[in-house]
């Protein structure tokens, strides 16, 4: 028997990055909700990730916190699904790249946008962007063309980049460049993505009736 897999999450997180790829390798999971600043701060949580943060998954006796790094992780523990390049590939280097590329530089580019903070021209090289110009520009040239950020086939690199391409256009945090979502709505057109959106968007209507009483 597999191993169970215990999924924490908020419906409007980066947990939805996860669900996506949770339904694209299509084994059974149990979903646990936690709420900001209650359980997601509960001592049981922090024992799962001490951050008090989402989404994290137990397989087993296996813990992963960090969406990239759950994404590649359930990637390799399921291969039957086809989401990563075998270890031997030389497309094991751009499913990397792109994946921890969006996760690392990426991520930190745009939440500094947002912030407001500037870096002054003469400390660029200190910070793992450069610019956000520059980053996007380099993640333009992976998603250009008609193919997948790995090759000629989808893989979990794809679910992590285009997930925060499509957070970042539907929000504003990322410009809405044509190469962007021409890839966007070819990744998000999957039935996976569609049954995981649905999942999250009826989760999330049922706690804001909640909270709403």
């Amino acid at each position: 028997m597999h191993a169970e897999i215990i999924f924490y999450t908020h419906p409007m997180s980066r947990g939805r990055i996860v669900r996506w790829l949770l339904e694209e390798i299509g084994q059974p999971y149990r979903t646990e909700v936690l709420e900001y600043g209650t359980s997601m701060k509960s001592p049981e949580y922090l024992a799962i990730n001490p951050m008090g943060k989402v989404p994290a998954i137990r397989h087993g006796d296996t813990v992963v916190t960090e969406a990239a790094a759950i994404c590649a992780y359930l990637a390799d523990a399921f291969p039957q699904a086809g989401l990563a390049p075998p270890p031997t590939s030389p497309l094991r280097g751009p499913y990397y790249r792109w994946m921890f590329f969006c996760a690392g530089p990426v991520e930190a580019a745009v939440t500094n946008r947002a912030l407001g903070v500037t870096v002054p021209d003469d400390k660029q090289r200190m910070v793992g962007y450069g610019t956000l110009a520059t980053a996007l520009d380099a993640l333009e040239t992976a998603v250009a063309g008609d193919a997948y950020v790995a090759g000629d086939r989808f893989t979990a690199a794809d679910i992590y980049v285009g997930s925060h391409l499509a957070w970042g256009m539907m929000f504003g945090t990322i410009e809405k460049r044509p190469a962007f979502e021409r890839y966007v709505e070819r990744v998000t057109r999957r039935p996976a993505a569609a049954r995981a959106a649905q999942i999250d968007d009826e989760l999330a209507a049922a706690l804001q009736k909640h909270e709403g009483g």
